[in-house]
């Protein structure tokens, strides 16, 4: 039976990262890896995380990049739209980390090779059995016309919603102290950053690792 593995909200904590991905019992050639988003900001070693992923997922079609909230404001200040809500949530840590390689300047410190890796980025992947999100999915809308705020955005809508989507939507983006089982939802962010866990999920098993 094919496995899929889905990893939550990570921003920037790279220890904690390579921890959990030593703990996974993962063969890239069967299964899937799902990364939800919120790859960056806020943890002190944003590039440093962006690095690993990349390395990761080189030469493998089973690695599944998502795209978060912070991902997007990063796009925003990278294209100058919105510069001051990227920095207030976080961002700052996001570009000390890249210009403390030593290899950026101020004027462009985040490499070519890492804005491809952000424009890559995708909303949504799906199964035949899941839905992977970042954020959510806003009740009696189709998939294929959600909105891009709310998949990125969205909390209580969506988390207190019974609506059946069809299929368990796994997500990240609220923290919970653990992982959020319900019969259509699976939470997994876990407040990486805030001093608690890392999580990841093994589906069709529902099992759970933290570090």
């Amino acid at each position: 039976m094919e496995r899929v593995f889905a990893v939550g909200d990570i921003h920037g904590c790279l220890d904690k990262l390579v921890l959990l991905m030593g703990k996974i019992d993962i063969d890239f050639k069967k299964d899937t890896l799902v990364f939800i988003g919120d790859y960056i900001d806020r943890g002190p070693k944003s590039k440093e995380v962006v690095d690993y992923l990349m390395d990761l997922a080189r030469g493998k079609d089973s690695v599944i990049f998502l795209k978060g909230n912070h991902e997007y404001m990063l796009q925003g200040y990278l294209d100058g739209t919105d510069t001051m809500f990227f920095l207030a949530n976080g961002g700052e840590a996001t570009i000390r980390s890249y210009l403390q390689s030593g290899l950026r300047d101020e004027v462009e410190p985040i490499p070519s090779d890492h804005l491809e890796f952000f424009d890559s980025l995708r909303l949504y992947y799906e199964t035949a059995d899941y839905i992977f999100v970042h954020a959510g999915l806003k009740a009696q809308v189709p998939l294929e016309k959600q909105n891009e705020w709310d998949m990125l955005w969205i909390r209580e809508e969506f988390i207190y919603s019974d609506f059946d989507f069809g299929r368990q939507v796994v997500f990240g983006h609220t923290a919970f102290q653990k992982p959020l089982v319900l019969a259509n939802k699976i939470g997994i962010d876990t407040g990486a950053v805030y001093g608690n866990k890392l999580t990841c999920v093994e589906l069709p098993a529902q099992r759970f690792f933290s570090v």
